[in-house]
């Protein structure tokens, strides 16, 4: 009897153990870009809150390396955070998850500090979150 059934639960468990990494992938949501200047050390990104709340942000980079020193993180609320960075993040490169503290919160802007090499680049600075 089991013999007969075997076949039936090896496909289910195949289907589960394919299906949960899926289930768990985090989606990531683009909050908004910022193209970075020679001529400036940070801007920000305006997010507002009817983009939701938060608990992870990333920084992704296209277009030209920069030097990412901190993060000041402004919450609908009228809190902030800030996260020191101190990371280089190439073009086509990310920062590691960063986590924000305490419970998810509407993100107003954040503010990007930073300095790049070259004044000939122009890189664009996307900003992603996570619930």
């Amino acid at each position: 009897m089991l013999n007969r059934h075997a076949p039936w639960v090896l496909g289910v468990l195949l289907i589960v153990v394919l299906v949960a990494p899926i289930a768990q992938a985090k989606h990531w949501i683009l909050l908004g870009t910022a193209h970075v200047d020679k001529s400036e050390d940070h801007k920000t990104i305006h997010v507002g809150n009817g983009a939701g709340e938060f608990r992870k942000i990333q920084v992704r980079v296209s277009g030209g390396a920069i030097d990412l020193q901190r993060l000041v993180v402004h919450f609908g609320n009228g809190t902030q955070e800030e996260l020191a960075v101190a990371d280089r993040v190439r073009s086509g490169g990310k920062t590691p998850e960063l986590d924000l503290p305490g419970e998810r919160r509407a993100i107003e802007s954040v503010e990007l500090w930073y300095s790049k090499e070259y004044a000939d680049t122009r890189p664009e600075v996307s900003l992603y979150g996570t619930r």
